[in-house]
């Protein structure tokens, strides 16, 4: 199970997660890692789009602790039904909602997590911060450290 913040925009108007731009750098990543998409169950903290309009565009926003609390009970629903044998937080978003403010992506990410949600349970960075790398070296970077991160989920469950 893969478990992002809230759809984007390109999500938002497909009614599917990580389709957009995040969705290509997930793709990516989950082939170098050996892991099939459809194999994994891909869904979001917060299960709508926050957004602010700029002209045409809708600028995604980041959720509010309430919306988090407010869609907890569709997130537990879904690990109750899926019953994950791994479950990999995408970002610091995903993270505090499960384990509170004080969870910090770049303590935590790329290691497993003391939790009771799946037997497996480890964060590595969103896709989206791909993206937002200032150049190509620093997208490259964050790149393969996704990689790396998910090939030890795909190593840790055989």
């Amino acid at each position: 199970m893969l478990l992002g913040e809230q759809p984007g925009d390109r999500e938002d108007r497909a009614g599917e997660p990580f389709v957009g731009p995040a969705g290509r750098e997930l793709d990516r990543g989950l082939e170098a890692a050996g892991i099939e998409r459809r194999d994994a169950y891909v869904t979001n903290v917060v299960k709508h789009f926050k957004f602010e309009e700029r002209g045409k565009r809708r600028i995604h926003q980041t959720p509010k602790k309430f919306e988090v609390d407010a869609c907890r009970p569709w997130l537990d629903e879904e690990l109750r039904l899926v019953k994950p044998e791994a479950l990999v937080v995408l970002g610091a978003t995903a993270g505090k909602a499960l384990f509170g403010s004080s969870f910090r992506i770049t303590r935590e990410r790329g290691q497993p997590l003391d939790s009771e949600l799946a037997p497996l349970v480890m964060a590595t960075i969103h896709p989206s911060a791909i993206l937002r790398g200032r150049d190509d070296q620093e997208r490259g970077d964050l790149r393969r450290g996704f990689i790396a991160d998910l090939r030890a989920v795909a190593e840790a469950i055989g």
